[in-house]
């Protein structure tokens, strides 16, 4: 058996799926490939090396002035409501560091996903283990105007989500027989028009094949839950969802209620980890 785990974005909502996460590492449940877009997959990768809690202790610092905040987005120089020198430099290489050598010897392959803003396509990343500069992950999490574009190799990616909300088709093209998709909504949830969708799409007019996936994007990511739902009953993927995110913000910075969120994750992880051993023999 090859097990693929796949993670959708989320930004503070993300931290339910480390809850799930952890109790994954507490329970022995070792994905093969990890595939993921945004915070999903920039919290995953505590997941692959092994570092259980690292998340929700990163997560304290939400609430720090440093981190994020809209002075951020207006200082020319940063132009991003996060702090990236902070959220992704100080945070996690200093105060709370990765264990690149665990991570290294994993031997889990861990994808990012970008949208490449030229061809408005998705493109996945291998995420380098001793790369301080988080240069794919901050790609992957680079949403429309909280973030700038981020350049790789002479190309410039924006948040994977824009493209592939929800990288499933990745794993199988992995050659994972058995997936365990974690959104940070729950199952029912249904995008209604997002409003800031053509303000982001005049912000990248000059980008037309991207501006096109910013004006549908409600539409988009509401066909990949359908996709999502079509599997589950297929019996194609294990998806594990919270049950009621209406009260949970995209920028919450409150720890106790990240907290919350990721007691969410885990408990509910727990709940249904008998039927998921049951999905994986």
């Amino acid at each position: 058996m090859k097990l693929g785990l796949v993670l959708e974005g989320g930004a503070s909502r993300a931290i339910f799926s480390s809850g799930v996460m952890d109790a994954f590492l507490d329970n022995g449940i070792r994905a093969d490939v990890v595939v993921g877009v945004s915070a999903g997959i920039s919290n995953a990768m505590s997941y692959v090396s092994g570092q259980k809690g690292r998340p929700l202790e990163i997560s304290k610092y939400f609430s720090d002035p440093r981190y994020m905040g809209a002075k951020h987005l207006l200082n020319p120089k940063m132009r991003s409501y996060y702090n990236l020198d902070f959220a992704f430099g100080t945070v996690p290489n200093e105060y709370i560091p990765f264990d690149s050598d665990a991570y290294a010897a994993s031997g889990i392959t861990t994808l990012a996903g970008v949208t490449n803003i030229e061809t408005g396509s998705i493109e996945f990343m291998s995420v380098p283990a001793y790369d301080s500069t988080w240069k794919t992950l901050i790609a992957s999490c680079a949403l429309p105007i909280l973030f700038q574009s981020v350049e790789i190799e002479k190309s410039k990616y924006l948040d994977g989500g824009i493209a592939d909300p929800i990288p499933v088709d990745k794993a199988f093209d992995e050659g994972c027989d058995r997936v365990i998709v974690i959104t940070t909504r729950e199952k029912s949830y249904v995008k209604d028009k997002d409003m800031g969708a053509a303000l982001s799409a005049h912000v990248y007019r000059k980008y037309p094949r991207v501006a096109a996936l910013l004006k549908k994007r409600a539409q988009l990511y509401n066909g990949a839950r359908e996709k999502l739902a079509k599997l589950e009953n297929e019996g194609k993927i294990f998806w594990i969802a919270p049950y009621d995110t209406s009260s949970w913000g995209r920028t919450d910075k409150s720890f106790g209620k990240l907290q919350a969120m990721y007691n969410e994750g885990y408990e509910t992880a727990l709940q249904l980890l008998a039927d998921l051993k049951e999905y994986l023999k």
